[in-house]
């Protein structure tokens, strides 16, 4: 299934936020997305999604206008993963990943609703924390489940917004391997909003790179996390080394606070936009 995002452009008031974004995401692609706070990333995301409504013919899912689906049909076709899921209701982690399962369910559940629930569970490691409350989980263990609720719409897209933000480096790593192969083996597009250059570097077949609402720079890894691009997009200088696994491997090369302090950071557009 092939995502296509056409001359897109969105703006939060009378501030431009994104400005004419062009991009094909291709069957079982994964692609990063990554720039300043404030570059768009987030809105980008919740844009493709039509959390945040765009004109006509902007989203296009194998050339069908995302916009004529209801949201029932879009669901069966694209997950989204936000940054934080906070609930205040007592819910266990079964009924929180069922949630994911509401596009699919007329009158009642049925026995495959609960399979497929148990089975992204233990794809995801936390089958265990089944009849847990979803609000007594610690903030990683809440992430997963939120995956896993995503996972139980079975998309043919993924959208996720920083989904390692809330994980030590262990659970970092088995999220996106995770992700990595459910791109390879079940061919799902994921488009993932990263902070990390570095972890973005070793996931990804491409990375979008954003600066004040545009493409900068789109590509393989080893095109966009250039030494000149991390400068011009981030404003500091930085070493980009070929890694272990044979790519690139960003260090900043900010030495004291000093430096740090001088450092000139792109004013956020919008605070609701990462």
């Amino acid at each position: 299934m092939k995502l296509t995002i056409n001359k897109l452009s969105f703006n939060y008031a009378a501030t431009p936020v994104l400005k004419d974004i062009e991009l094909e995401v291709g069957l079982g692609e994964m692609l990063s997305i990554v720039g300043p706070n404030g570059s768009g990333k987030s809105t980008l995301l919740k844009c493709i999604n039509r959390i945040l409504k765009t004109k006509q013919n902007t989203v296009l899912i194998d050339g069908k206008d995302a916009s004529k689906l209801n949201l029932k049909e879009l669901s069966k076709l694209m997950g989204y993963v936000p940054q934080t899921s906070r609930s205040t209701f007592p819910f266990t982690v079964f009924d929180v990943v069922l949630m994911g399962r509401k596009p699919y369910i007329h009158w009642s559940l049925s026995e495959r609703d609960n399979e497929i629930v148990a089975e992204m569970l233990d794809f995801l490691g936390i089958g265990k924390l089944a009849m847990r409350h979803y609000d007594e989980l610690s903030g990683g263990e809440q992430q997963k489940v939120i995956i896993a609720r995503a996972l139980a719409q079975q998309p043919q897209i993924l959208l996720l917004d920083e989904p390692t933000s809330s994980l030590d480096i262990k659970h970092q790593l088995e999220i996106l391997c995770i992700l990595k192969s459910l791109s390879k083996t079940n061919h799902c597009s994921i488009i993932l909003a990263m902070h990390d250059l570095n972890l973005a570097s070793r996931f990804s077949d491409r990375i979008l790179m954003l600066k004040q609402g545009c493409i900068f720079a789109v590509g393989p890894p080893d095109a966009v996390l250039t030494e000149e691009n991390i400068e011009s997009v981030y404003g500091i200088k930085a070493h980009v080394t070929n890694s272990v696994l044979g790519r690139p491997q960003v260090t900043p090369l900010i030495s004291d606070l000093n430096e740090v302090r001088n450092v000139k950071i792109q004013p956020e557009i919008e605070t609701k936009q990462r």
